[in-house]
């Protein structure tokens, strides 16, 4: 009896911090299919290096049903000749949105990089597990456990799909915590406001533009800015990225098993 009252106050604290975490989930389903064309800028030309593909799938963590997201990138030959890219994100989150596990293979240039994250919940804290494999160098590990949402690159993407943006402001910025691999970071979105984009599938949309953040010296560095669509999908049409080496960027080429009709193309 005591080990079941024991275990009853386990799952109440853990769901205490995973109620904080839970959203309800307004813009995809499982089934969802986007890809994209890669382009990097290499010495002020734009080549076409590759392609990239987000695909959202039904799974199970633990039992519960869940939601497993990829995101892969491939390089081409072209590009490869310039610039090796690689990577593979992968995470499991419950279907209210609570992140489960992250992982993120990258093969950029001669390195190549594994990151590893996994979240539990329990004595009403998030607890995050980390880790780092570079090839050459000896593994890196930490472990937080914190009182507040930490989100995974691909977990915060999938709630920031579900936010509300009607009384978003020009410049103003969402705060939020992100384990990369190693640490625990204080990320920043800003609401850049809203504008028509050009997708590589021959259609125009009208987007929210976004930007990812960084501060560093009280300097304010763009990491990545993206455009969403204005609908109800909430659906990344175009990345840029800023890079070590330089820039690059993602065209949407197609979608499909989309939830909602895709209402922001351009007449």
């Amino acid at each position: 009896m005591k080990r079941i009252i024991l275990l009853c106050l386990c799952m109440l604290a853990a769901w205490s911090v995973r109620a904080q975490y839970e959203a309800e989930n307004k813009a995809f389903k499982a089934g969802e299919r986007v890809t994209y064309d890669l382009y990097f800028n290499w010495k002020f030309v734009w080549v076409k290096a590759g392609t990239a593909e987000m695909a959202i799938h039904n799974t199970t963590w633990h039992g519960e049903p869940a939601y497993r997201t990829y995101l892969q990138t491939k390089g081409n030959k072209r590009a490869d000749f310039f610039f090796v890219m690689r990577d593979t994100l992968e995470n499991v989150m419950s279907q209210k949105l609570v992140p489960y596990f992250f992982r993120k293979g990258a093969e950029e240039g001669k390195h190549y990089t594994v990151d590893s994250v996994t979240f539990t919940y329990k004595d009403g804290k998030s607890h995050i597990r980390q880790s780092r494999h570079r090839r050459g160098r000896d593994p890196k590990f930490a472990n937080d456990v914190t009182d507040y949402c930490v989100y995974d690159m691909l977990s915060i993407l999938a709630r920031a799909r579900s936010f509300d943006p009607t009384n978003y402001r020009v410049g103003q910025k969402i705060r939020f915590p992100m384990a990369t691999g190693s640490a625990i970071e204080e990320q920043t979105l800003i609401f850049r406001g809203r504008e028509v984009v050009d997708a590589n599938d021959k259609h125009d949309y009208h987007c929210l533009k976004f930007s990812l953040v960084e501060y560093k010296d009280g300097k304010e560095k763009e990491v990545i800015t993206f455009f969403i669509t204005d609908d109800a999908n909430h659906l990344p049409v175009r990345l840029d990225m800023y890079l070590n080496f330089g820039s690059a960027k993602a065209f949407l080429t197609g979608v499909h098993g989309n939830r909602h009709p895709i209402t922001s193309r351009v007449k």
